[in-house]
């Protein structure tokens, strides 16, 4: 199967470790796995395709996620959010399917170097939000999601503006993403990018590095703060970011 793919044993290193620590950080945050993954696969394939990969292997990982506690889930927020998240999703796709990969990569390296200084410079929680706020905080989560994969920091700044209960706004968030992750999946079939049979083997091929990395997270939670480890994990997203900002400008001036 390995042998199938356009990489050698040195970079299958990487893009293993690079997934595990990807779906550890969504087993404890229930997002983020592009943000970490990004950057390390980035160096082995354009972002066009690593969107629709950790698609996949978020459709697996979020229901897994969201059916243990889906009672928790607070409906209304959910079918507020939920239209302008699939408009944002659809924006999404579209960009990412006809914008230039150095472009790309430039706007993720942009992207997750503003959230996670965003992330590191926020310490308290937002004041409460307004149900308005759900137009801006569905259609750029969706965007971004699509896009960079990862809008779900964004999801959790407005839950947990509007719900005091910490289980609804995690069973919420994690409706949310599987729902968004249904509606990027079907675009992306739509759009026939996964008629890529290579990348449908990449897929199985990580699927247990995305297991392992979901129960390690998970064990994780027990022994540490969540909000600990999210904050370490910010710093190499930051550091992450800054690297990809440094080749765009590299890659421009050569």
């Amino acid at each position: 199967m390995f042998a199938q793919l356009p990489f050698s044993l040195l970079d299958w290193l990487p893009i293993l470790l690079g997934v595990a620590a990807a779906y550890v950080v969504f087993g404890i945050a229930g997002f983020g796995t592009a943000l970490v993954a990004g950057p390390i696969l980035i160096n082995f394939m354009p972002l066009s395709r690593i969107i629709p990969l950790l698609v996949l292997l978020d459709f697996v990982a979020a229901f897994g996620n969201w059916l243990p506690a889906r009672k928790a889930v607070s409906r209304g927020e959910l079918l507020r959010l939920l239209p302008f998240m699939a408009l944002g999703c659809t924006l999404g796709v579209v960009f990412l399917l006809n914008l230039h990969a150095d472009v790309l990569m430039l706007l993720m390296g942009l992207f997750i170097s503003a959230y996670a200084l965003y992330s590191l410079a926020v310490k308290v929680r937002p004041a409460n939000l307004a149900a308005g706020w759900s137009v801006p905080a569905g259609t750029v989560g969706g965007l971004f999601g699509a896009l960079f994969g990862s809008g779900g920091f964004l999801y959790a700044l407005y839950l947990n503006a509007r719900l005091d209960s910490t289980e609804q706004v995690r069973a919420t968030q994690s409706a949310l993403i599987s729902c968004s992750t249904v509606v990027r999946l079907s675009l992306f079939l739509i759009a026939g990018v996964y008629a890529d049979l290579p990348l449908l083997l990449l897929a199985a091929c990580l699927l247990p590095m995305m297991v392992l990395g979901l129960r390690v997270g998970r064990r994780l939670t027990l022994n540490m703060s969540r909000e600990a480890f999210v904050r370490l994990v910010t710093w190499l997203v930051l550091a992450s970011g800054v690297a990809l900002i440094g080749r765009w400008l590299t890659h421009v001036a050569v």
